[in-house]
């Protein structure tokens, strides 16, 4: 079957690329999961808008990269979530939030794919977060987790 990629899969391809995979792939994974959408003549127009997205959003270089993980371990990222009197969250932080967190503190547009928690963030305080700005750069950023009532 053949697809087009919407966003990066491991051994596959990136968003905007045509791939043809088994039917059943695309059928159990790649589509339910919203990964890809199947290919047609129409689509070929939406390839263009893809891959524009993809290169505004993609590091320059290393050099650039590098100073993206700069930025963004130096920024102050803090999310404010209701919480119990233990300091216990409603819920969870969820990459979204960081991701829009980083966005608004350190002015860095973050794919939520690329960030790495050690589990699930339920209480307040400090947590270390991984976020991968390009394939061997990878940065530590501390975000702060606020209960609010």
């Amino acid at each position: 079957m053949k697809l087009i990629l919407t966003r990066e899969v491991a051994k596959l391809g990136s968003a905007g690329d045509v791939v043809t995979v088994k039917d059943g792939y695309a059928r159990n994974f790649l589509l339910p999961g919203g990964v890809a959408i199947a290919w047609s003549l129409g689509g070929e127009k939406q390839i263009e808008g893809i891959r524009r997205a993809r290169a505004a959003r993609d590091v320059r270089d290393l050099d650039h990269a590098k100073e993206i993980k700069a930025t963004l371990e130096k920024a102050a990222i803090s999310i404010s979530v209701k919480a119990g009197t233990a300091g216990r969250l409603f819920g969870a932080v969820t990459d979204k939030d960081i991701a829009a967190a980083i966005k608004v503190a350190a002015g860095v547009d973050i794919d939520r794919h690329s960030i790495q928690t050690a589990g699930h963030i339920k209480k307040a305080g400090d947590h270390s977060v991984k976020v991968t700005v390009a394939h061997s750069v990878v940065a530590t950023v501390t975000v702060t987790v606020i209960a609010a009532k």
